[in-house]
């Protein structure tokens, strides 16, 4: 070393000297990037799901970055495959969390997974929720980003009942708790709508014949089906509706039919499909193009199909942005106390989070083909009441 380089060592020795050790910490903390973990499904019924939920995460996350990161640390994603059971997913998180130096989290995966991980975080991390689910989820540090099904079938069962003149209906899904709690409410609409319930079954996600279901279908004089089914499990049951014959005089209603799950069921087997959601790839708000656009010169024509649930993940790292900026940290403590509040922008427009849920324009759409035809917009549909 020579005489030079030893006298600014020494002066820089000087400085640092001068300021406290709350203050260097914060100097080094923002020169360490902000590790999020992202759980996805990569494999089992939800996989199909994976590379949008993924793409979607990196638009994001090069988005913030751009403006400087969270909290002025550049953001780096951590993924990881939760698929599969419970147990595997919470083994995933853990070794993130204490392994990897994770500080937050974002999940697009099943209820069965979610309460596994509320239990393992305890509100000690914020966790950002994005999928559709059943409501109720009121965890400290958790906050949902997706639909309710008060907002997917309130509005839109006794809109079917006026106007495509359904009255029976026949709930079909996987056996967890998404499918049963959804149904135990679409129940209560059912009714108010002036129909009825003539059938209610729960399936495995490994079940690849629906024959002796299709016939309890037709057997019991339904007009129209609600799906809860998920990813291949779903297309299964679709496409067999359809080779059955059913599709031509039932109606299905589903809320978990997105356009990855559509194109497996395909265009031969969609006729009298529909589907509610707070957003389709198609949408023509100036928000959906931009994002639109923006995916498709991204990732190209041969992309992952762009869908709700890809969708969700971007918007999950959106409010994620906002409310650590809002609360000037990561800590839960902080950032339940300003959860409610809290704006961000995302594909579906601005939003607010209130009650940890987020009211949104809600999107009744109908398959044409491999396609979603949005057919009636139901506005700013607020969330129920999760955790008042």
């Amino acid at each position: 070393m020579n005489r030079r380089d030893a006298l600014q060592l020494t002066l820089a020795a000087g400085l640092l000297s001068g300021i406290s050790p709350q203050i260097l910490g914060s100097i080094a903390r923002a020169a360490t990037p902000l590790k999020i973990g992202v759980l996805i499904p990569m494999s089992g019924p939800g996989g199909l799901f994976g590379p949008s939920c993924r793409n979607c995460t990196e638009m994001a996350i090069d988005e913030i970055n751009a403006m400087g990161g969270i909290l002025g640390r550049r953001v780096e994603p951590e993924f990881a495959d939760v698929g599969g059971p419970p147990s595997d997913a919470t083994q995933a998180a853990v070794k993130l969390w204490k392994g990897q130096n994770v500080e937050a989290f974002i999940g697009m995966h099943d209820s069965a997974v979610r309460r596994a991980l509320t239990d393992l975080f305890r509100g000690q991390v914020p966790y950002v929720y994005t999928p559709v689910y059943e409501g109720g989820e009121c965890s400290a540090g958790t906050y949902v980003l997706g639909e309710t099904p008060t907002q997917q079938l309130e509005p839109v069962i006794p809109w079917l009942a006026a106007e495509r003149n359904v009255r029976q209906w026949y709930l079909i899904g996987n056996d967890y708790n998404w499918p049963r709690d959804t149904n135990a409410v679409a129940k209560g609409y059912i009714a108010a709508a002036g129909g009825s319930v003539v059938g209610e079954e729960y399936l495995p996600f490994t079940v690849d014949n629906f024959d002796s279901n299709l016939a309890k279908i037709k057997q019991t004089g339904a007009d129209a089906v609600l799906v809860t089914l998920v990813g291949g499990a779903s297309v299964g049951f679709n496409r067999a509706f359809a080779s059955f014959g059913l599709s031509g005089g039932v109606l299905r209603l589903g809320t978990l039919i997105e356009e990855n799950t559509l194109a497996g069921i395909g265009a031969d087997n969609s006729a009298n499909l529909y589907a509610s959601a707070g957003y389709f790839a198609n949408i023509g708000t100036e928000a959906a193009k931009a994002f639109r656009n923006a995916y498709a010169a991204r990732f190209g024509a041969d992309a992952a199909v762009l869908n709700s649930l890809g969708e969700s993940c971007y918007e999950g790292l959106k409010f994620l942005h906002a409310l650590a900026e809002r609360a000037g940290s990561l800590s839960t403590d902080d950032t339940d106390q300003v959860a409610d509040g809290t704006v961000f922008e995302g594909p579906r427009g601005r939003a607010t989070m209130n009650d940890r849920h987020v009211s949104k324009d809600i999107y009744l759409a109908e398959a044409d083909g491999v396609e979603f035809r949005v057919i009636k917009t139901f506005m700013s549909v607020g969330a129920g009441r999760n955790c008042g």
